[in-house]
Order: structure tokens, then sequence, then C-alpha cells
């Protein structure tokens, strides 16, 4: 299926509303991951190039219910039919009731119904097992967010909530289109709800990769060891949108190692990161359809210890199209002329509850 974007009519619903137990065509058993000789590239390194994805109804931390990483296809299918996602495409499967009063609540978060999502419709398999988390140490599938990491992130998010609509400096990054959705340009590279796919670039002195979410762009100078490769990271002061990226290979890995992350970005999340944060990256190549890509979180400023990630890169025959945020540029306008509207009448304006919430007004002096 064909990834999309708001404002594209050429979605294709099939691949939306059927559960890929074709999924199984990407799974990578350890072991012939190991014994896998990848394509090479003119300097004969392994070829990374080409479009991948990693949609997937897998996310970066566990379920509370669940308690493994690694399940059976058929404890993969409960796991699927009770994701959010996938219950609000079975709830708008079929012709539109107009008398269902959906949007009675004035929650203007109904825009994402399933029409627009594209989030996968299967758990993930890494190296040829179903896994619940991207996150697979800790054990528990959790960020180990420390207490002063919680404090931190607590008092970051309160701060943001009493400038939010301001005025459009103030408003979250991915509602500016300066950056992915979720994570999806890194560091730590992560699935959101659409636009999941990757296309990589690769040359000997550089690899670029090109986001479709958004339309990020991460270039990534290469250099011939670690050492040197560290030694050339670019000035913190620069504060660069995802990270500052330097990369070398080590065998046949592709190892990238980010630090440096933009301070609005770090505070925002998903994945915290303060000034001395650090991101170390792994894609190999493990099949002519799959790159294992993996990632390190370093940092004691928000973490308790280091926490690591496996996630699986699937190949995709197509081709990134254009991104294209705030169609005819309205957006950001109508976001702040329905805060001030909001002001208006007395009310504060909140961020909306998503497409799942019923929001519950906040009358000036009041709480929610």
């Amino acid at each position: 299926m064909k990834s999309v974007k708001p404002g594209s009519m050429s979605m294709l619903w099939l691949g939306v509303f059927v559960f890929a137990i074709a999924a199984l065509g990407h799974a990578v058993s350890p072991s012939s991951a190991k014994s896998y000789a990848p394509p090479r590239a003119l300097d004969g390194k392994p070829d990374l190039s080409g479009v991948w994805s990693n949609a997937s109804v897998t996310n970066l931390t566990r379920g509370l219910n669940v308690e493994k990483l690694v399940v059976t296809r058929a404890e993969a299918e409960t796991i699927v039919k009770a994701n959010p996602f996938q219950r609000l495409i079975e709830a708008e499967d079929g012709p539109s009731d107009l008398n269902d009063n959906l949007l009675k609540d004035n929650n203007s978060d109904r825009g994402y119904n399933a029409f627009w999502i594209d989030p996968g419709s299967s758990l993930a398999t890494v190296k040829g097992q179903y896994r619940t988390s991207w996150i697979v140490e800790p054990p528990n599938g959790q960020m180990p967010i420390s207490p002063e990491g919680r404090q931190r992130l607590l008092a970051d998010r309160a701060s943001r909530q009493q400038t939010m609509f301001h005025g459009p400096e103030a408003l979250p990054l991915p509602e500016r289109c300066l950056i992915g959705f979720s994570g999806a340009g890194g560091p730590g590279m992560l699935n959101t709800i659409y636009n999941n796919n990757y296309q990589i670039i690769q040359s000997p002195n550089s690899i670029a990769i090109v986001v479709e979410m958004v339309h990020d762009t991460r270039v990534i100078p290469l250099f011939k060891d670690k050492v040197t490769a560290q030694a050339s990271h670019a000035p913190a002061t620069l504060g660069k949108w995802l990270g500052d990226s330097v990369g070398w290979w080590e065998g046949d890995a592709l190892v990238v190692e980010v630090i440096h992350p933009n301070p609005q970005q770090g505070r925002s999340g998903p994945i915290f990161l303060s000034d001395k944060g650090k991101v170390t990256e792994r894609f190999t190549r493990v099949a002519p359809t799959q790159i294992l890509y993996e990632f390190k979180v370093e940092d004691s400023a928000y973490y308790s210890q280091s926490w690591r990630v496996e996630m699986s890169l699937n190949k995709r025959d197509e081709s990134i199209y254009e991104y294209a945020c705030h169609e005819g540029n309205y957006a950001m306008e109508g976001i702040l002329r329905g805060a001030r509207l909001q002001e208006s009448q007395g009310i504060k304006p909140t961020a909306g509850p998503g497409i799942f919430g019923t929001p519950i007004p906040e009358k000036a002096g009041g709480s929610r």
C-alpha cells in the first residue's frame, strides 16, 4: 500500500483494514540473519539504499497489560485487535451514519479519523519474533525515567502549557511543521500514525535518510573509524533538528552517533534528551527485505540507566512522495484564531484530546 499524507486522495483502503498476515514474509530468524550476505555498494560496504518502512502496531514502549516482549502469532493477533487505531478503523468501517452525533463534542481532532491514518496492521517481526515493544532493555519495555527526570518532564510540560497558544513559536514542533510527528526523524527513528517510510541514499562519504513524515532529511557524514567520527561532531551551538549525526562502519554494521539534540526537541520527546544526551544507532542489513535497526539511549538527566531498542525496517518497492503540511497554510491561522475565540468566551485554550477523547472545557480559573 502506498503511504499517504493528509490531503492525498490516493489512499488504498485495503491495506488499512486487513490484518497483514503477509508480515510473516518479513520475518528473519536469528540464524538466517547471521548467514546472510548483503549486497555491496561500489565501495564494498553493505548496500542499505532503497525505501524502507517501520510501519507497525508495535510501539516504542510495551502496553501496560502486556508482560512479554516476544509473543506467539495468535497472541499478536489478539494484541492487534485491541489496538485503539484498529478499533477506530473497525468502528468507522462502512457508510457514515450522519445521525451519530459524533461531532457534537466539538472535538476538532475528529478530523484525524480512519480515512487518514495508516499506522500498520500487525505487530513487528524482529529477528523472526513478534515483538510487543521496540524497547528490549530494560526487560519491562518501558523508558527508565528517573525521579529527577520525571520532575524535569513535568516542569517542561507545565511551562509549555502556560504559553502554548500565545503565538506560532509557542505551538508544538509538529504543529509548526518543523519536524516529523512522534519522533519519526530521530534521534531514535520511531513509527507514527502514517508516513512511516524512509529512503536511504548511500555514498562512500555520507548517508542521507529522507524521512517521509514532514520530509525531514538526515545527512550523516561517514568517517574511517569511531575516533575520527567522534572528533568531527559539529558544535552544540548549532542546535540542529534531529541532533548532530556522524557515522562509521563496524564490519557490516553502519554505526551512527547522535549528540547535541536541539533543546526544543529534546524537551518535547517522545525520546527525551538533555544537552548531554547521546543516541547510538546501528543499521545492519539482515535479509533482502529487512534492515535490523538498533539504538541505545544514554542520558543521566532523564533516565536511571541506558536503554536499548531493536526495530525492523522493511523494504518497500515504492517511492517517497511529497509531504504537504498545513495545506494552503491555513492551519496555523485557524489554530490561533480558535484560541483567541475560546479566550473571548472565558475558556482557557488547551490541546485537543485526540481522536479517541472527549474535551472538557476549562473555564478561566477552573480546572479540567
